[in-house]
């Protein structure tokens, strides 16, 4: 989250922000997601106790308490919220009041329990620090920002597909309907192909629309050719989930690197 703030404000100034001006931006995003995470673990403790990878999850939240977790995510959030209205300003302010909102409630609430396809719009509060990080710079937010947003956005659900084919039983046991619980495992490794092939030429558009040099390009054609042979290997040729989902981590990691790295010394 932080990292893709951080890209979102070195797109925005067309390089590295100031260090106190960035300290408070990401500051801001880890409280809001980590308050975000706590609301999440509150709101889904029944059906988190029915999935065995979250046991530590369950374990914890047991040891804090239902009331000291609703302290501490309230506490966190409105920090984060505060702290954006005094030190950036409101437009950063309203994006990161709808990734709160959008996170905790839409996507926890409704799209995650109620269809199988949920993850797509609840990869929205996910791309948001993006948009956040740069609005924190620069109020207006040009078309290089949004088209990242896009990539960020188009990312999340083969990244969350790989984990819950891997989970798949987690979720069916907690009454999750998630793509492979609800349509299978065969339909859900196409549509993961399918938006890891999208991601190539979508990240390419930074290059293309002139906000990125060739240096980049590169960068971009060798991450998306990684993920794919990833996606490939550990989908297809061996049903080995886990090493796709790392695999999707390795490669959004590497795209907002490049973008900073990039922009930074251009």
């Amino acid at each position: 989250m932080t990292l893709s703030g951080l890209s979102g404000m070195v797109l925005a100034g067309k390089g590295f922000p100031p260090a106190g001006a960035a300290l408070v931006c990401l500051a801001c995003i880890l409280l809001a997601a980590s308050g975000s995470a706590v609301a999440n673990g509150l709101l889904e403790a029944g059906r988190d106790a029915r999935m065995r990878r979250l046991d530590a999850r369950v374990s914890a939240l047991g040891k804090v308490g239902r009331k000291g977790a609703a302290v501490l995510s309230l506490a966190l959030i409105a920090g984060s919220l505060s702290l954006s209205l005094r030190f950036l300003n409101a437009t950063a302010a309203m994006l990161l009041l709808g990734a709160v909102g959008s996170y905790t409630l839409l996507y926890t609430l409704v799209f995650k329990r109620r269809s199988p396809y949920g993850t797509v719009p609840g990869g929205i509060p996910g791309a948001l620090p993006i948009l956040i990080g740069y609005a924190a710079v620069e109020p207006r937010i040009g078309a290089d920002g949004f088209l990242l947003f896009l990539l960020m956005l188009l990312w999340q659900p083969p990244h969350f597909w790989a984990l819950a084919l891997k989970h798949r039983e987690d979720y069916r046991s907690a009454g999750f309907p998630v793509l492979p619980v609800a349509v299978g495992e065969g339909y859900t490794k196409i549509l993961i192909f399918a938006y890891a092939a999208a991601l190539l030429p979508l990240s390419l558009g930074l290059w293309g629309l002139g906000y990125c040099s060739p240096g980049y390009a590169w960068a971009a054609l060798a991450l998306g050719s990684f993920f794919l042979v990833s996606c490939y290997r550990n989908l297809v040729a061996a049903p080995r989930f886990g090493r796709a989902f790392h695999a999707s981590i390795l490669y959004i990691l590497g795209i907002l690197l490049a973008v900073i790295i990039d922009v930074a010394i251009s």
